[in-house]
């Protein structure tokens, strides 16, 4: 049984093979076949989404599923059951599980008990959806494979993103930069693990330079609320604004997983310059997403 509960566990192989259905998934919305007709999955989700849920719950139905969608607050979760013990309840009615939560060991406790194929939508520790999303939106706008090509993440370094960025660069044989300052610069130990040509640097202008693509997100991630004042000034100038994309490859793209938060970590006028690559990055959610559940389930 597969489950995607990370980039990390996926080979370079698996990658390609989710990637290349992206294509079909988009291209034959309207047709393609529908796998899951007859089955039921949950969407389980311990936080707010808006472009996650919207995109697994009309993929998972446009593949002809039944959808539930339950936050911690519906089932025993939120009163304390342990994992394992929901788990196994919803493995014996359910035929798939779409969890977004705060511990990745969650994820993986659920994927081990429920016997059921088990996505992971979001954790603290890895946020494969959004990367494979973002690697097929580069390459669909590009017309190229994203090897060989330079990624420059800016702001913090040390989150979900981009620690699947991290993972994703080691399979697929691209470089990435990270700039953000030392404290939020990922872990020598994750680093060491991943290998592939990871760079970190405080210098957001020589992370910058030649890349072929740049990429932000959210100073504040969910669940860092009270580090809110502490985080916007730390990361202060660690913004994709016209002067970082003059020091990039012409014609550059620029990428944002959204919500983004004009004049912090991209400015105004960058974002909506590059409105047509960001709002198709997040259409794209909703045919990645279908192209994991396909390859999951084949």
């Amino acid at each position: 049984m597969k489950h995607l509960l990370s980039l990390e566990s996926l080979s370079a192989d698996a990658l390609r093979s989710i990637l290349d259905r992206v294509t079909v998934f988009k291209r034959d919305r309207r047709t393609h076949a529908r796998p899951l007709t007859g089955q039921t999955w949950a969407l389980i989700f311990s936080k707010s989404s808006t472009r996650t849920r919207v995109s697994f719950e009309v993929g998972l139905r446009e593949m002809g599923a039944d959808v539930l969608f339950l936050n911690a607050s519906d089932i025993q979760l939120g009163r304390g059951e342990p994992i394992r013990d929901t788990a196994r309840v919803l493995g014996r009615m359910l035929h798939g599980a779409v969890i977004r939560t705060y511990a990745q060991e969650d994820v993986e406790q659920f994927a081990a008990y429920s016997g059921i194929p088990t996505v992971n939508a979001l954790t603290d520790e890895e946020h494969p959806c959004q990367i494979l999303t973002d690697i097929f939106t580069f390459e669909e706008a590009r017309g190229e494979s994203i090897a060989g090509k330079v990624v420059t993440f800016v702001g913090d370094g040390a989150c979900n993103v981009p620690t699947s960025w991290i993972w994703a660069a080691a399979r697929l044989d691209f470089e990435l930069r990270i700039a953000a300052p030392k404290t939020y610069q990922p872990s020598t130990e994750l680093l060491r693990r991943a290998g592939g040509r990871v760079f970190c640097t405080e210098d957001i202008q020589s992370a910058a330079s030649g890349a072929d693509l740049l990429y932000t997100d959210v100073w504040v991630s969910m669940g860092k609320e009270a580090e809110g004042a502490a985080r916007l000034k730390d990361l202060d100038g660690y913004q994709i604004n016209d002067s970082l994309i003059a020091l990039a490859a012409p014609n550059a793209l620029v990428m944002h997983c959204l919500p983004a938060y004009r004049g912090k970590e991209i400015t105004e006028a960058v974002l909506e310059r590059h409105a047509a690559t960001i709002f198709t990055e997040a259409e794209n959610r909703l045919h990645t997403q279908k192209a994991v559940v396909d390859w999951m389930v084949e």
